[in-house]
């Protein structure tokens, strides 16, 4: 079991997560932290797996990252038919991944099974995936296969990692450990089997039913406040002097409250009621809130830390740079009209 101290030395200037670091992920099926444990994943509730992904990410946010969004794509074991679930997370190593977009298509066959062809980007922690997860628009004979409704069908598939070419082509200022790549499908055959709709499920668990967004907006924002933290860290061995015990302090309440929120929804779902979509605004928003609140504090503090804090080679510009490369994501970037510019909250 390597210690925080030896993770964050082999992780700084990274481009890679080690060997040594992804065995200690593998042999503690940290990957598989909402994999449930009948399939042999570690079946985690939904707080406690949110504390340990702030700790993640407040070693390491290239690791903490990488850690929420593969362990989150492994929570497809629950759109899977239990025998494919079974067969697949038996192994310890087994780590989905992939992409949100919809990039290519799925040709059906005569079989039944399914011809992927595409190009997806921003599969987090692709040198790490035993299997990639895709979307893409189901056809037969060249033309879109439509629902009743007239509309084209998005079907998401699973394949090996051997069926898939990555594209290393992540060129931003932070989160270079992440594996962050795109990744090219040509003419893979897919079984039905290996089909999945994201929102039906063969397990019988509360956390199937935590909407899409509230985990998404959950899962991520423990991911800023850990390295929010981590920073702060950094912050105080170059200026002991600067007195961080009010963002400290911020942090513990944003997480708490952030757990509060975990265990409610929970709670709610345990006794089959459904989550509002005012709950689920309410949860957006105060995510919202808190990413800029503390990209601004952040920001307040890094330009009172002196030149050094500007080394490449320095862990708090390492921080620096993934926690504002990770705001970059789509969750909780603020919508802005063209001219528009936003106004931080103090």
């Amino acid at each position: 079991m390597l210690t925080v101290s030896e993770i964050r030395r082999k992780m700084l200037g990274a481009t890679k997560v080690s060997d040594s670091i992804i065995n200690c992920i593998h042999e503690q099926r940290l990957l598989q932290v909402w994999v449930p444990k009948i399939y042999g994943g570690l079946g985690y509730r939904f707080g406690e797996g949110l504390s340990l992904l702030f700790e993640w990410a407040k070693t390491n946010g290239s690791l903490g990252w990488m850690l929420t969004l593969c362990a989150g794509a492994n929570f497809f074991s629950r759109n899977l038919k239990p025998t494919i679930a079974k067969e697949l997370f038996s192994n310890s190593k087994t780590c989905f991944g992939g992409s949100g977009m919809i990039g290519g298509t799925a040709e059906k066959q005569d079989d039944g099974t399914y011809l992927i062809n595409g190009l997806w980007h921003f599969a987090t922690g692709a040198p790490h995936l035993s299997h990639f997860t895709l979307n893409a628009k189901l056809t037969e004979n060249g033309l879109p296969i439509l629902n009743e409704n007239g509309e084209e069908i998005i079907r998401s598939f699973i394949i090996s990692k051997n069926d898939a070419e990555v594209i290393p082509n992540w060129k931003s200022m932070g989160m270079k450990a992440t594996g962050t790549y795109s990744f090219k499908v040509n003419n893979v055959k897919v079984s039905e089997d290996n089909s999945f709709i994201y929102d039906e499920f063969f397990t019988n668990d509360a956390l199937d039913r935590i909407p899409f967004r509230i985990f998404a907006d959950l899962t991520l924002l423990v991911n800023y406040l850990g390295m929010a933290s981590h920073f702060l860290e950094e912050a105080n061995v170059i200026r002991p002097n600067l007195n961080l015990d009010p963002f400290h302090n911020l942090i513990k309440e944003k997480l708490q409250k952030t757990l509060s929120f975990a265990d409610d929804i929970e709670f709610t779902l345990n006794n089959s009621k459904l989550i509002s979509s005012e709950k689920q605004s309410e949860i957006h928003q105060f995510g919202t809130f808190v990413v800029e609140d503390l990209s601004h504090k952040i920001l307040q503090i890094y330009i009172q830390l002196g030149i050094k804090a500007t080394h490449t080679d320095s862990a708090i510009y390492q921080i620096f740079s993934d926690f504002f490369t990770a705001t970059m994501h789509s969750n909780f970037r603020p919508a802005l009209e063209d001219g528009e510019f936003p106004v931080l909250n103090g």
